[in-house]
């Protein structure tokens, strides 16, 4: 835990930006039945019954301190996947000597994945480009991609959207309005808080 604090803690340094990733499924949802939008006076009305149109998966990455952010629709969540996503944040940071992901330990969340899908060369000149800063089992909540999945539900998933290609428009509308807002994230639980408000388990890890 105290890793992934200590790097929240480093000052801004655009030659070794610190992101945050994760990914997520979706579901595709679609009506019945067309709804009723909304007039004035009247709400908007939704039938009750729906129906799926299978599942797809979210990318998500976001470098708190300047707000830029990444979100990719993909149809699945496999290891190309993964390498497909890390290949463009490597090329979104070209001058970057290092790129510090927290992330969690899927298990394709890691430089093997780049093997499968490149030749060993590219594999390892991508590997050098970053620093994989894992969260604990348990303790998804240290990810602050995780903030920004919740608002990326509350402002944009909280409705029915039944095609990746609509996803993706909408997705797309969603990343550009926050950057536009530009929307930052701050973390305020650094590694002294946690040792205060931790203390219990702190003891009990030293007692052990």
């Amino acid at each position: 835990m105290e890793r992934v604090l200590d790097v929240y803690a480093r000052p801004y340094d655009e030659r070794f930006p610190v992101l945050c990733f994760d990914e997520q499924p979706c579901f595709l949802i679609g009506d019945v039945l067309a709804p009723v939008p909304m007039e004035p006076g009247r709400v908007a009305k939704e039938d009750y019954e729906y129906l799926r149109f299978g599942s797809c998966a979210l990318l998500l990455a976001v470098e708190p301190r300047t707000g830029r952010r990444f979100v990719k629709v993909c149809a699945r969540r496999t290891a190309e996947e993964y390498t497909a996503f890390m290949q463009d944040l490597e090329r979104a940071y070209p001058v970057a000597v290092q790129i510090t992901l927290v992330q969690d330990n899927l298990n394709t969340h890691h430089g093997g994945s780049f093997y499968k899908w490149m030749n060993p060369q590219q594999a390892h000149q991508l590997v050098g480009r970053f620093e994989w800063i894992y969260t604990p089992k348990h303790a998804s909540w240290l990810n602050m991609a995780e903030l920004e999945f919740s608002a990326l539900q509350r402002q944009c998933l909280n409705r029915r959207i039944a095609s990746l290609e609509r996803l993706r428009s909408e997705v797309e509308a969603w990343v550009a309005a926050r950057e536009r807002a530009g929307a930052t994230l701050s973390w305020q639980f650094s590694t002294q808080v946690a040792r205060r408000t931790l203390q219990p388990h702190y003891e009990a890890i030293r007692i052990n």
